[in-house]
């Protein structure tokens, strides 16, 4: 019996499994280096990230790290002053009591914040800056319900900004000290939170609205002139 000839055009390495053995490797040379940078950080950014850390024996501390320390600052220098001032004008024991809140929480946290800020050299600001003294006016200028409404609307409105900022930084910061300090201002802002609600003068359809608008969560702390900056010694030498 005769051989059957060869048929062509089979098997692995006919023309057919050879087209697809190439279009597969050029899949894979092209994907390849994809996977291999995939989750790597570009050197690049990653000095950006890292210019304005320090180090510090309470672990690293970054920009974000000193910025949340002079923002928690900044919020004492006028909430305080607001809850003497509702304490005083508020028409309301829910107002008054608000603003006890206001007067005790942040006469603890700032005591606590200058601390922090002396251990890890940060400089503090003295005064508010200028939006914060406007808020200020405003509320010495209000009388009657109308300074109750304003009180509860601006400081509720703070507060809400606020509190997304510490979440961040508690969530984000390698620095102890500061994770310390975030975790006061946490329990501090919530509980203003909910003493400014119970007032029953906070708009919140108005609250939806201004904390969905594109301004920053909180004011950005101005330049400190050392004159007027709170005199702090740092309690070790912090190198770049």
């Amino acid at each position: 019996m005769r051989p059957r000839p060869p048929v062509h055009g089979r098997g692995p390495f006919s023309g057919t499994g050879l087209i697809v053995i190439a279009l597969a490797a050029t899949v894979v040379a092209l994907l390849v280096p994809l996977w291999s940078y995939a989750g790597r950080q570009d050197p690049a950014s990653a000095n950006v990230l890292s210019a304005h850390t320090v180090t510090t024996p309470y672990g690293p501390l970054s920009e974000q790290d000193r910025d949340f320390v002079t923002k928690v600052r900044l919020a004492g220098l006028w909430e305080l002053p607001a809850g003497e001032l509702a304490r005083r004008k508020g028409t309301t024991p829910a107002v008054r009591l608000a603003g006890q809140h206001l007067v005790d929480g942040h006469t603890s946290l700032d005591a606590h914040v200058r601390t922090v800020a002396t251990q890890l050299g940060v400089a503090l600001p003295n005064e508010p800056n200028e939006q914060q003294k406007q808020w200020l006016a405003t509320l010495n200028a209000a009388e009657g319900q109308d300074f109750d409404r304003r009180f509860a609307g601006l400081l509720r409105l703070a507060h809400g900004r606020v509190f997304s900022l510490v979440a961040q930084v508690r969530a984000g910061t390698q620095n102890s000290l500061v994770r310390d300090l975030a975790d006061d201002a946490n329990a501090t802002v919530l509980d203003h939170i909910k003493v400014l609600e119970a007032t029953g003068y906070v708009d919140f359809s108005a609250l939806a609205e201004d904390l969905a608008a594109s301004a920053s969560p909180v004011p950005t702390p101005p330049e400190v002139d050392p004159d007027a900056a709170v005199p702090v010694v740092p309690s070790v030498t912090s190198s770049p």
